[in-house]
């Protein structure tokens, strides 16, 4: 899968610092709403761009006219301070726009051997909330996280989601993948 539209966490007008090159040209460091890749976006210059919008990557579907091209992906690692302080509030964003999504992982997850589940790896599950879960989506598939939330007696669902990317994209969690492809 591609990255179809990217939402901007930070925006470096005269590129990177410290970079030698005598050309510089103007980078954002973006999120990508498909696969959640991190990547550099150069800009076209003069064309403003701000954290927290979202720009198309592919010509004929809703391309911005600032972005010159993707230049590369980028590792968690090579994140700004500013773009790590956007990253969860960028997540939520992308999570809460599609919310079919994840709602289909709660409602699909399965057991990934006889004594782990799924529903474990994302962040504050343990067996007794999983079990609950289970038992909750057998009766009827969750329709909303307020379904969710009222049904489980959880508080604020889509946060377990947005902390499990999270700490797919820091590195933090190499083993299991969910939502970030390696």
């Amino acid at each position: 899968m591609v990255e179809r539209r990217l939402f901007v966490l930070d925006v470096l007008p005269t590129g990177w610092p410290g970079e030698r090159s005598f050309n510089r040209e103007p980078v954002a460091i973006s999120l990508g709403y498909d696969e959640f890749k991190l990547l550099e976006v150069v800009l076209k210059p003069g064309l403003p761009v701000a954290p927290g919008e979202t720009l198309g990557v592919v010509p004929g579907e809703g391309f911005s006219p600032a972005v010159e091209h993707v230049r590369r992906r980028l590792s968690f690692q090579e994140l700004t301070t500013a773009a790590r302080s956007e990253l969860p509030h960028a997540i939520e964003s992308v999570v809460a726009e599609n919310p079919e999504r994840f709602l289909r992982f709660m409602n699909e997850a399965h057991p990934i051997n006889v004594r782990f589940h799924m529903l474990q790896l994302l962040p504050g599950v343990g067996r007794k909330t999983m079990e609950a879960i289970v038992r909750e989506r057998q009766k009827a598939p969750f329709r909303s996280f307020a379904d969710m939330e009222e049904r489980l007696k959880l508080k604020d669902p889509q946060k377990l989601i947005v902390a499990r990317i999270e700490q797919e994209l820091s590195g933090e969690e190499e083993k299991y993948r969910l939502f970030v492809p390696h």
